[in-house]
């Protein structure tokens, strides 16, 4: 299989979607694979790396595009990208297509086959291919959520880890899942006050056992919600439907709750947000004020640190990957099922439920 590298577009995404070290391991499974020249840039791997491993480099996005039977990416395509898929073309990358008509619009009018890693699921509810990402993006949350407290930022001036003499900050972290326990953990490192709320019971209860006690742990009813909201210097939204709509927990009236100059920061937002006053920001300008409380809702959090995200990503990725490219995807699928769970859209059909019932389209199973 010819299989496409582009170089991402959206704004300050520095991450790209296979490794030198992958393009080996399908050169070495009879692939072709066109690398777009600089595509790897943004994450410290040069050209020469890529040239080494046995790709084709070319000067465009067009010639990637055109000549690739697959495409592997990060990010989905933007608009500027939409003109360039075809028909039978295999997009194998980030999709988040619950919040997003155009883009689900222009996939099912190109016909491509949009294989979403955040949809991959194992047996057990696992997202693996989603993991490393909400790995990178838990931890990156407090780190975001620590600047936005400051004073120059518009925040309330609290240092999340306190000093002798002076209380920490109050973290709440709305989720449990993955997400969610990065950054408890990275909130703990710093020395704040943490409280987590999830809905899932057992899932407190892991928590309670594996931090021992340190955290403070609260079932995620309104009540409950909106009396954590109230002491919180910073709120980090971590709530997953997978493949849907993220549901609005924090409603704009919560805001008038919170203390002036306390932050949110939510990583929801690619599925839509579970902050209703949060809308998408880019690493450009990541920060916004409403009602006097500082937001951030960067759509593409782990692009910041885009090394580290890349290598991350593709370990996730690459069976799965070389599988599709040496099977073909229909065969891939029958052949893993936790693959066949990523299939959003096919030959101009949703086959994503979650999806289908989000933009109120007509769903197809995959036959």
């Amino acid at each position: 299989m010819l299989v496409g590298v582009p170089k991402e577009i959206k704004a300050q995404e520095n991450r790209v979607g296979l490794i030198p070290a992958g393009v080996r391991q399908l050169v070495s499974n009879g692939h072709t694979v066109l690398v777009e020249q600089n595509a790897g840039s943004g994450s410290g791997l040069p050209d020469e790396e890529y040239i080494a491993a046995g790709a084709q480099m070319v000067s465009t996005a067009e010639e990637v595009w055109s000549r690739s039977e697959m495409i592997w990416k990060v990010k989905e395509p933007i608009a500027a990208e939409y003109p360039r898929m075809r028909d039978g073309q295999i997009l194998y990358t980030y999709l988040h297509l619950a919040p997003d008509r155009p883009q689900t619009d222009a996939l099912l009018d190109a016909g491509v086959i949009g294989i979403a890693y955040e949809t991959v699921q194992d047996p057990d509810g696992s997202l693996p291919l989603l993991t490393p990402m909400s790995e990178v993006a838990g931890r990156l949350s407090v780190q975001a959520g620590a600047r936005c407290l400051e004073r120059v930022c518009g925040g309330r001036g609290v240092l999340l880890g306190g000093v002798p003499g002076v209380a920490p900050g109050n973290v709440v972290v709305i989720g449990g899942g993955i997400v969610g326990l990065n950054a408890v953990r990275m909130a703990m490192g710093m020395g704040a006050d943490v409280t987590v709320l999830d809905i899932n019971l057992h899932r407190l209860r892991w928590f309670d056992n594996s931090f021992e006690g340190r955290i403070k742990t609260l079932y995620s009813s309104t009540h409950n919600l909106e009396q954590a909201l109230g002491t919180a210097d910073l709120v980090i939204g971590a709530v997953l439907v997978a493949g849907a709509k993220a549901p609005k927990l924090v409603t704009r009236a919560h805001l008038s709750l919170m203390q002036p100059g306390a932050a949110i920061v939510d990583v929801a937002v690619d599925q839509g947000g579970c902050i209703e006053t949060t809308h998408a920001t880019t690493h450009a300008d990541p920060i916004y004020n409403v009602d006097g409380i500082v937001h951030y809702a960067v759509a593409n959090m782990p692009g910041a640190v885009a090394r580290t995200s890349t290598f991350a990503l593709n370990n996730a990725t690459m069976r799965q990957g070389v599988m599709i490219a040496n099977m073909g995807w229909r065969k891939a699928i029958d052949t893993d099922a936790t693959l066949r769970l990523g299939v959003n859209v096919a030959e101009g059909k949703v086959t994503y439920e979650a999806v289908a019932k989000a933009l109120g389209m007509d769903f197809h199973p995959l036959a």
